[in-house]
């Protein structure tokens, strides 16, 4: 395990602020990266996507960086304009 992971952990056990915002923002990062990943893999740029969802690339770069409070509206907009579909899932 690394430096890093230990951290948190022992972070989480200690704080449980930290541990309910930690686990909030990186499913809010992890969101946005696979976003990211969807659109690389589609080869297009931000600029394109931009353009296939009549917004700006700072809209879309806003949203792989920090896919905070989305609408599943959104990600169902983005992810036909990858040629995907979206599935929801509650674990």
């Amino acid at each position: 395990m690394s430096d890093l992971k230990k951290y948190i952990e022992e972070r989480k056990k200690l704080d449980k602020d930290f541990s309910l915002n930690f686990d909030k923002g990186y499913q809010t990062f992890k969101i946005g990266l696979l976003l990211k990943e969807a659109r690389e893999a589609a080869g297009i740029t931000q600029d394109e996507l931009a353009t296939r969802l009549k917004t700006k690339k700072s809209a879309i770069s806003r949203i792989e960086n920090h896919a905070e409070d989305m609408k599943l509206s959104t990600l169902e907009k983005i992810a036909a304009s990858l040629g995907k579909s979206l599935e929801v899932r509650i674990y």
